[in-house]
């Protein structure tokens, strides 16, 4: 995984190739596509296959009360993009300085003049430059006057719903991480370090790895099905999200049971797939009925998880 934070750092091997500009948060279907086909362009040019992305997302700098919460941390942004067939991920630093380039001003330094782009692959709702000035039609001329190859491709649809990253951030807001997944081509992850808990879980013969410091969007509060993996295992893991009621604990908390993984994870970072929705959180009367429900919530996480196991063999 070649990944690069500094464009004035990027490798001279990293340019004159196939460039793609987006914040690709998620990196969804609609976004493989795209990077398909820059890999094909770059190719075709005899260059890189580089996507340009920014760190952070521009609206936590211009607008941070309605910045969207990320599906995807910056490394986890670059292996994705990468086993789609990007050769290079230049997360950009943003500030406002950047942010106050004009499209033309963008174009020329960043496109034409440090990356030397021999070719472009953008979406059909592409915009770039100061207050989004410059759109696939600005694009497409620059390009033309510039003899780079552009691209411009239609999004991917399941149903009569586009693919998008906005999309995928209200599902999975609401819980719907099954649907979620098949926006993402794979399972919604989050990653976290594992802080120490009340210790509740293992007095009830379920152990749990208490996540803290998450820095990606929650699924909505209730018991999911995910996998953890340790190595180059999964296991599969029954994860709650919210409070404890039946313990009167209003606190939001991310408990992973990781099913058969005995391993001590403390201050470890660990990241956690989610793969369904299984029930609300709830108030139970007795302890009994607690570890009842969990008992069947635990048997239903394994099914799930041997069947999504399953359906990803080749």
């Amino acid at each position: 995984m070649n990944l690069f934070r500094d464009l004035n750092q990027l490798p001279d091997s990293f340019c004159h190739g196939a460039v793609s500009i987006g914040n690709f948060d998620g990196v969804h279907l609609g976004h493989a596509r795209i990077i398909r086909l820059l890999a094909q362009l770059a190719r075709q040019v005899g260059g890189p296959a580089v996507v340009f992305t920014f760190d952070p997302h521009p609206a936590t700098i211009l607008h941070p009360e309605r910045a969207p919460t990320p599906l995807t941390w910056t490394e986890r942004k670059a292996q994705l993009l990468t086993e789609l067939g990007a050769d290079a991920v230049l997360a950009c630093p943003t500030d406002r300085a950047f942010l106050q380039l004009e499209a033309r001003q963008f174009f020329d330094r960043m496109i034409r003049q440090q990356l030397d782009a021999r070719a472009m692959v953008e979406g059909e709702n592409f915009f770039f430059g100061h207050d989004r000035s410059g759109n696939i039609d600005v694009l497409q001329r620059f390009c033309a006057e510039a003899s780079i190859a552009v691209e411009v491709v239609k999004p991917v649809q399941i149903g009569h719903l586009n693919v998008s990253s906005s999309r995928i951030r209200s599902l999975i807001a609401a819980g719907d991480v099954e649907q979620a997944q098949v926006m993402l081509g794979r399972p919604y992850r989050i990653r976290g370090e594992v802080i120490r808990g009340a210790g509740r879980g293992r007095s009830l013969g379920f152990p749990t790895a208490n996540l803290g410091r998450v820095d990606t969007l929650l699924p909505a509060q209730g018991i999911y099905a995910g996998q953890f993996q340790a190595g180059a295992t999964f296991w599969p893991a029954a994860v709650s999200v919210g409070p404890n009621p039946t313990f009167a604990e209003a606190e939001l908390k991310i408990e992973a049971y990781l099913i058969g993984f005995d391993g001590d994870l403390y201050g470890q970072t660990v990241e956690l797939d989610f793969l369904a929705w299984l029930r609300d959180i709830k108030t139970f009367g007795s302890v009994g009925q607690l570890t009842a429900q969990m008992d069947r919530d635990v048997a239903s996480a394994c099914e799930i998880f041997q069947r999504d196991r399953a359906a990803r063999k080749p």
